[in-house]
């Protein structure tokens, strides 16, 4: 499995608190690049002044500094585009009730 597979797995390990929802099936990972052990994240969340943008955050952070061959883990936040529930994973819309 290529390291970019191994961080996008792992980071179905970090769950939206309030949710209970890992933030790849809620659709929140724009893009992930992996260069030369360097890991750089654009993501979203729900809602824009969320209460809990440093805990999520911090816990994408922790989820892949551990890793073999990570030496750094950079996260940047965008709200362009906005998320939309149209982004989550079949089995999180079941998880929420709009399946």
């Amino acid at each position: 499995m290529e390291l970019k597979e191994i961080v996008m797995e792992q980071l179905r390990t970090v769950y939206d608190p309030e949710l209970g929802i890992n933030v790849v099936d809620l659709g929140l990972i724009y893009d992930l690049r992996v260069n030369d052990g360097i890991v750089s994240i654009v993501m979203t969340l729900t809602t824009p002044g969320c209460p809990l943008h440093d805990s999520i955050v911090g816990g994408v952070k922790r989820a892949l500094t551990h890793l073999k061959g990570i030496k750094d883990v950079d996260v940047q936040i965008t709200w362009n585009p906005p998320w939309t529930p149209a982004r989550m994973s079949e089995g999180a819309l079941k998880q929420l009730g709009f399946l």
